[in-house]
């Protein structure tokens, strides 16, 4: 099929071709914490008022939170999981003003103008946004996989298959989005009729299970961890992601010498999008514990603060 025939698919016919890596997902592997639950305070929030907040609720909670860029990705995320992805471009759109840091964010960002696009199967302002996140953190797997994608439109499909592997090859075993990545890679390889099994098999064969950043000394999920989080909904798994960042740094004001703990939280906070509050939490860390400062400060240095 030609960019021509892609072009003329209705909303969101073309994923069809490319299977297509969820918000939620891409979060949680690199959040989990075994010595945490699964509930949220968003849930929380919500159980204290009775009954779940609605979309309208969420909206008005977000204008009135002004320049919060958290109340703008929870609303992002609930709309795109409604499948009002226009709605959630504009959410997105709002928390990446406010936080223009957050690689998350922009790529949030341009996966819900794809989604949301009727015609275009990677809308200017998406490839935009897919490459700002990656300036950013040229690591985050779901600006990867797009860019790759607007490779495969562009007819290099060689060259999206190449970075498709390469993500494979980053990415954590049972991680959620493992599954829908080789799919891709295998689709259009027949499509383009271009080998690529031996590929993905080299691919995963020589990963390693933790991306680079945790096998560099900073605490991560085990698979057993990922793979439970892979049985989760999305919005299951937001709930459990944004519940142990909670309940992790309320934890670390009890036990400030859990060094460990505090590497954990900064990596969590950057993956939200909360780059003042990594920051805040590599100060705590060094305070509490100026005896572990070289290891603080190496976490801190792969994970870009």
């Amino acid at each position: 099929m030609d960019k021509s025939d892609t072009a003329t698919l209705p909303k969101g016919a073309w994923l069809a071709i490319v299977a297509v890596l969820v918000l939620a997902t891409a979060l949680t592997w690199r959040l989990m914490d075994s010595d945490e639950g699964s509930a949220s305070s968003l849930a929380q929030t919500e159980q204290s008022q009775g009954a779940p907040l609605t979309l309208e609720e969420m909206a008005r909670q977000a204008e009135e939170a002004g320049d919060d860029s958290q109340a703008w990705q929870r609303l992002g995320l609930a709309y795109f999981n409604a499948n009002m992805f226009a709605e959630a471009a504009d959410a997105y759109r709002k928390a990446a003003d406010i936080e223009p840091e957050s690689a998350v964010l922009w790529s949030a960002l341009g996966e819900a103008i794809v989604m949301a696009s009727e015609t275009d199967p990677m809308p200017a302002e998406a490839r935009e946004a897919f490459s700002r996140s990656a300036s950013l953190d040229s690591a985050e797997p779901r600006a990867r996989y797009y860019l790759a994608v607007a490779k495969d439109l562009a007819d290099d499909h060689e060259g999206a298959i190449a970075d498709w592997l390469a993500l494979l090859a980053d990415t954590p075993a049972g991680a959620p989005w493992e599954t829908d990545l080789v799919r891709t890679i295998t689709q259009v390889g027949q499509i383009n009729e271009i080998a690529v099994q031996d590929r993905i098999e080299q691919a995963m064969s020589t990963r390693n299970i933790l991306p680079a950043p945790v096998s560099a000394g900073i605490p991560g999920p085990t698979q057993e961890q990922m793979a439970a989080a892979a049985s989760l909904s999305p919005n299951e798994q937001q709930d459990m992601a944004e519940g142990m960042v909670s309940r992790l740094a309320a934890r670390l004001e009890d036990d400030p010498s859990d060094v460990d703990g505090w590497i954990m939280l900064m990596r969590s906070y950057l993956t939200l999008g909360r780059e003042g509050q990594a920051r805040d939490a590599y100060a705590s860390a060094m305070a509490a514990n100026p005896e572990a400062r070289p290891r603080i400060e190496q976490a801190a240095d792969a994970l870009g603060l």
